[in-house]
């Protein structure tokens, strides 16, 4: 495997980070006065005729892209979300500097892994619907939105061997729950490097440099597609060296390849990886489209085979990236003649079309909840709109390339159903996106959104949450299709970058494409109050643990809970709670 990336690494030797020398590149500038997000009223006002642009998506990827300056970390410039600060502009002191970037969901850490795939899907989506972003006013702060995270990944990656992975302590930051002014600090950040390796991080954050690089270098990735106005050559230069340094680091380290949280297990409760072979191929195909390297593509192939993907996770998010690979590979080899032979295409599409027609089809291993929202055991559970977003997005992505006709309106028409669901055609009523429309969830799970500071009373201190988070993507309803809009349950109401990612996308394609209005200005204030599930908070085994927290953690776990349970009444019991919470983020895809 080492020997498939030796040019790549003869050609590395002794270079010098083009971003240390390089000026800085201005980016698009952006408008005067800034775009701000309507009242959510505006949001249940249907369009008097069907025209293109549709105001409301147009409004509403604006706010999806809002949601990430109110995500900003650092000395904020051009800040437009009033009631954010500059916060941890000393982040990485005593290592290298790491301020600036996106904390990754409701609490203040910043982690790579989350980022990079985050940064990959919104630059792929642009490559396809860069229209969408120009009709809708917003190319802009697309750019701006990139760079932040793009700007901070460059300052993840100081040398060739090493990389950032975790600014942050996962359990010290989710113990404090207030404003952005007051974050403990100073901070431990984590890396990998070449005595600690991390294949899977390495890799993926090269596709974030690589995917991006094609952006900004103006290339399609097909005849139909038309990529975002961000053309700066200088800057995908930039992007190009350090993906194709990272892409090297993670093959080649003299320590072989390895999951990260092995080097780094400070990230294990977080974002572990269950393996590495999906990230090196996307990276592989991204890298390979951008250097137009047939060698490139073929050792995506290998590690597609060696890490038998064919019959991987086809639920698609930041950990798992296996059904975005055919489609990736499908388009780059239909949209470079001077790649076709590279690779098998009829091969690839037959996989693209195996997992999409899987999906579709919604009999395993996703189905449809009874409201119609597609779900992945595992996968869902803790975000359960997340791989129903993502699977439509590449639905989308894909049906220009589809074999049949019949297939594409398929796609289309399932991928329509998805985003329908979450933007308000669900059993609740509620579209899922904060700030969009009245019935829109009022209690993100979000620290520095909420204005509170008891972390034991996170529901009511205060009441009413203090600021609207605009444009955030909640974790989403139970499989039984109910939403309790409350901030302790994190599992349903925390926001994340990576949530957001998909229905930029999305949100794009319907710009371009739809003069119809999205579905939840159908929806008047009271809907979601008429159709919450009975009671006026979710049910709890204990009222001292937040809800959510009883069942997305590990078995390991839910048993050290369950003996506290039966040795030690209600002191132990509130323990066992708190346990829980430290454990918050745990994934139920831990390695």
């Amino acid at each position: 495997m080492k020997a498939g990336l030796s040019w790549l690494q003869a050609a590395l030797q002794g270079t010098i980070f083009l971003s240390q020398l390089l000026p800085v590149v201005a980016q698009v500038p952006l408008p005067t006065p800034a775009w701000t997000p309507p009242p959510a009223s505006s949001g249940a006002v249907s369009s008097p005729n069907a025209n293109r642009p549709n105001k409301q998506w147009s409004t509403l990827l604006g706010e999806l892209l809002y949601f990430y300056d109110a995500q900003r970390s650092g000395k904020l410039v051009s800040n437009r979300v009033d009631w954010r600060n500059d916060s941890l502009t000393d982040d990485g002191k005593g290592y290298t500097d790491l301020s600036g970037g996106f904390y990754d969901a409701g609490d203040y850490i910043k982690a790579t892994f989350p980022l990079s795939w985050a940064l990959t899907s919104i630059c792929w989506g642009a490559l396809e619907f860069g229209n969408g972003y120009k009709d809708a006013n917003q190319t802009a702060y697309l750019d701006s939105t990139l760079r932040w995270g793009l700007d901070w990944l460059i300052k993840a990656h100081p040398e060739m061997n090493t990389l950032y992975v975790l600014v942050g302590d996962d359990q010290k930051d989710n113990n404090y729950w207030g404003g952005d002014q007051n974050i403990p600090s100073p901070r431990p950040a984590y890396q990998v490097n070449d005595t600690h390796p991390g294949t899977d991080v390495a890799a993926s954050a090269s596709a974030a440099f690589s995917s991006c690089a094609l952006l900004y270098g103006n290339k399609t990735l097909s005849s139909s597609s038309t990529p975002a106005a961000l053309v700066n050559t200088t800057y995908a230069r930039t992007l190009l060296t350090h993906s194709r340094q990272l892409l090297n680091f993670a093959v080649n380290s003299t320590h072989g390849m390895k999951q990260y949280q092995d080097s780094v297990p400070q990230i294990q409760d977080a974002y572990p990886s269950s393996g590495y072979y999906d990230d090196l191929a996307l990276a592989s195909i991204f890298l390979g489209a951008a250097d137009s390297s047939p060698t490139l593509l073929q050792l995506a192939k290998t590690y597609w085979d060696k890490g038998s993907l064919s019959h991987g996770d086809i639920a698609l998010d930041w950990d798992s990236k296996v059904a975005a690979i055919p489609v990736l590979m499908t388009e780059v080899l239909a949209s470079q003649s001077s790649l076709s032979s590279a690779q098998d295409a009829n091969a690839w599409k037959s996989a693209a079309e195996s997992i999409l027609d899987q999906i579709v089809a919604a009999n395993g291993p996703g189905y449809l909840t009874g409201g119609g929202l597609l779900y992945f055991d595992g996968s869902s559970d803790s975000a359960s709109l997340n791989p129903a977003l993502n699977s439509a997005m590449l639905l989308v992505k894909y049906a220009p390339l589809a074999s049949k006709s019949s297939k594409s309106n398929d796609y289309l028409a399932f991928a329509k159903l998805q985003l329908d669901y979450v933007l308000g055609n669900n059993p609740m009523s509620m579209p899922y996106v904060v700030g969009v429309n009245p019935n829109s969830p009022q209690n993100p799970h979000s620290a520095p959104a909420s204005g509170g500071s008891d972390i034991g009373n996170i529901n009511s201190s205060p009441p009413t949450e203090a600021h609207i988070l605009y444009g955030a993507v909640v974790g989403g309803p139970t499989k039984g299709d109910e939403f309790w809009d409350e901030r302790r349950d994190w599992v349903q109401t925390e926001v994340a970058i990576d949530y957001n990612a998909p229905l930029l996308t999305l949100a794009a394609w319907k710009v371009a494409t739809d003069g119809n209005d999205p579905f939840y200005t159908r929806l008047q204030d009271g809907a979601y109050a008429a159709n919450r599930p009975p009671g006026t908070s979710r049910p709890c085994s204990n009222p001292d643990v937040p809800c959510g927290y009883e069942f997305p953690f590990p078995q390991d776990r839910q048993i050290v809970v369950g003996v506290f349970l039966g040795l030690g009444g209600a002191i132990v019991l509130a323990m066992a709670g708190w346990y829980a919470y430290e454990w918050k983020k745990a994934s139920t895809k831990a390695a």
